[in-house]
């Protein structure tokens, strides 16, 4: 039986423009031993090539293949939902206009189908309301993800979140939420690399998303604690990791539930 790994990005492999020490050797390992496995990443706003060039002025070299996002997710969703074609108006960024153009959604700018809400910071409070007045009138309301605001002064984004909660606010309606945790793109991730269930594990920093969506998939899950996560609050939760580390240069392999 093959083995592959989720693997979260921001609190995982760099912490905002920092490699975590010894993630470049974690990846490196993976790639020598061709252990299959995808950055699955929430931001739906950074195109693959994004990622990757980040990636790399980190030391860390791989390929536009190795990315996953929330971007991807979304699209596959909508083009799987309909084959035949949808109409979107979008609030977001490069990644997300690019993965929806790939799965065959028209982008508009009246009458769309779907609102679809992504990161970004160019996107003003009069295209907002636009979007709002879109969904009153029947369009059905898509975010990419619900990840919130680090809440530190001077961050440079509201964060998603705070963004999808005004417009539910306005609306009356709940958005359809297709990253992480959402079994959406924990599913996609999964299949996109090939694997079945019982040859998924998931790494990631925050229990509300990537420990909890692998949880409610049946994935393994390992929560490493360079990032969000701490000892102190995992007796929060209803649910646990199978595995905790300090980082990934601490997580040995093979892991104890592979069987090899």
């Amino acid at each position: 039986m093959k083995h592959g790994l989720l693997i979260d990005m921001d609190g995982v492999i760099y912490s905002g423009e920092d490699l975590i020490p010894g993630a470049d050797r974690f990846i490196a390992n993976l790639l020598k031993n061709n252990i299959p496995f995808t950055f699955m990443t929430n931001n739906s706003q950074r195109t693959r090539l994004e990622a990757v060039r980040k990636l790399k002025r980190l030391g860390i070299e791989v390929s536009e293949e190795h990315v996953y996002t929330s971007a991807m997710a979304t699209g596959k969703f909508l083009g799987d939902q309909s084959p035949n074609g949808t109409t979107a108006y979008v609030l977001g960024e490069g990644g997300l206009l690019t993965s929806l153009h790939e799965n065959g959604v028209t982008l508009v700018d009246s009458d769309p189908e779907f609102v679809v809400l992504g990161e970004g910071r160019n996107f003003t409070l009069e295209m907002v309301q636009r979007a709002v007045d879109m969904i009153l009138a029947g369009a059905k309301f898509i975010t990419t993800n619900r990840d919130p605001s680090p809440k530190k002064p001077g961050w440079n984004n509201l964060g998603i979140a705070a963004t999808t909660a005004m417009i539910e606010e306005a609306t009356g309606r709940k958005a359809f939420v297709t990253g992480k945790p959402s079994p959406v793109m924990m599913r996609s991730a999964r299949k996109y690399l090939g694997l079945e269930t019982a040859e998924t594990t998931v790494i990631g920093d925050t229990m509300e998303t990537d420990i909890q969506g692998g949880v409610q998939m049946g994935y393994k899950t390992i929560l490493v604690l360079s990032g969000i996560a701490t000892k102190e609050t995992l007796s929060h939760y209803a649910f646990k990791p199978d595995m905790v580390a300090s980082s990934v240069d601490k997580i040995e392999f093979p892991l104890k539930w592979w069987g090899v």
